[in-house]
């Protein structure tokens, strides 16, 4: 299997070298002797070809190594789909193998482990994948490792807001570009939150319309890869007014998740690729139109996910308790966080309607931390998805002189 793989790449590596030094009219030639290549793969029996990958995906469990089940999906359109058949999706297996992963639920009993790294420098953020786990799993290895990238942001301030563009490239993060994932956006004061979505999230999505969301489309280059502005979570901080010392206090209402997926048997919405265009929904518009009627006044609304039947899931952050001795309001993070910090929580799921306290809502589902100064661990689970932990992540970063 594995000289399989390692021909297929360097079959790629020197086609690409010789479409550099060979004459345009001969270029034909070679595509043409790539793709006869690809098709004898192709070409092995089904049957054959499933209990191979399978047994490739199971002996790849982890990262940096699943990269060859990543390979495999590449090599035609048949493995592609075998591929895709075989892995599981993150809720079930836990792993983060293709770039849709980031929109899918994490696992039910267990914490993804990812770490956050700032630039202040260039006001970047990126999200990594923790490498190293298991019963021997120690902080300081854990950190020394370069991780599997997974998400960038980047903050943009603007007049009466800030947004945070996320994408799914380190060094490309414009709302132009393919590789956009989403944004998080603020008030002027940075105590409420939107999270938009690039793409639909389930079948009642409603895009925003507004002026940056036809400017995007303006700009669009590949007409399969569509971006709006799909609401999909506000998040709001609680105004500290007389200005008493404690932690920030935060809601996080998940307007694509409903209420009752957290409950037995419940479902998330799960995307499970990214939707081609539709380009009624991309009309071209004037560069002159007016942008005053589409001024968006979108942090006092709120759509649920799908309003006539359910409620939105409400994420409240968990109360800290006052620890005698260090004098601090303390969490237990499990060994995952190192230095205090303003910044630091962990999310449950609030009682619908104030009703009783189950173990359901007693369950971790996101948690934040500081290790160092600019590294921060952030440990999630279903039914949010990486996308959505790392924007709620983000939200903690920005500046809230009202709240501390």
């Amino acid at each position: 299997m594995k000289s399989i793989i390692h021909d297929m790449r360097w079959s790629t590596t020197t086609t690409r070298s010789q479409r550099t030094a060979v004459q345009p009219q001969q270029q034909h030639e070679i595509m043409s002797g790539s793709a006869s290549g690809s098709s004898l793969w192709a070409n092995l029996p089904s049957e054959l070809l499933s209990e191979v990958l399978i047994r490739v995906e199971k002996s790849h469990s982890n990262w940096p190594n699943r990269r060859n089940v990543v390979a495999c999906a590449g090599v035609c359109k048949t493995w592609r789909l075998i591929v895709k058949d075989i892995v599981m999706l993150p809720q079930i297996s836990g792993q983060l193998t293709f770039p849709i992963s980031v929109k899918q639920p994490g696992p039910r009993d267990s914490l993804i482990q990812c770490f956050i790294r700032r630039c202040r420098s260039t006001q970047t953020y990126y999200l990594y994948l923790g490498l190293t786990t298991g019963e021997n799993f120690s902080l300081d290895v854990a950190l020394a490792d370069d991780g599997k990238f997974l998400l960038a942001a980047r903050k943009c301030r603007r007049p009466t807001c800030t947004d945070y563009i996320i994408s799914l490239h380190a060094d490309d993060m414009s709302r132009g570009s393919n590789t956009y994932v989403g944004k998080l956006r603020s008030n002027f004061l940075g105590t409420k939150f939107i999270v938009f979505d690039g793409q639909p999230p389930h079948a009642h999505a409603k895009m925003t319309k507004s002026h940056s969301s036809r400017l995007v489309n303006l700009k669009q280059i590949s007409p399969k890869v569509p971006t709006g502005n799909y609401p999909i979570a506000h998040i709001s901080y609680e105004l500290n007014v007389l200005g008493s010392r404690g932690p920030r206090r935060m809601q996080c209402i998940m307007d694509s998740i409903p209420s009752f997926s957290i409950e037995a048997g419940g479902v998330a919405p799960t995307q499970t690729e990214f939707p081609l265009c539709n380009p009624a929904l991309f009309r071209p518009v004037s560069f002159f139109r007016s942008i005053s009627n589409h001024s968006d006044n979108l942090l006092s609304t709120r759509p649920l996910a799908n309003p006539q039947k359910d409620e939105a899931l409400v994420l409240r952050n968990k109360a800290p308790r006052w620890h005698e001795q260090l004098h601090c309001w303390c969490l237990n993070f499990h060994g995952r966080v190192r230095q205090a910090s303003v910044k630091n929580f962990q999310l449950v799921a609030s009682p619908e309607n104030g009703g009783p306290v189950g173990p359901q809502h007693e369950k971790i589902i996101l948690q934040f931390g500081k290790v160092e100064k600019d590294v921060f661990t952030m440990d999630y689970s279903y039914p949010i998805s990486a996308f959505q932990a790392f924007a709620i992540c983000l939200s903690s970063f920005d500046t809230k002189i009202a709240c501390e």
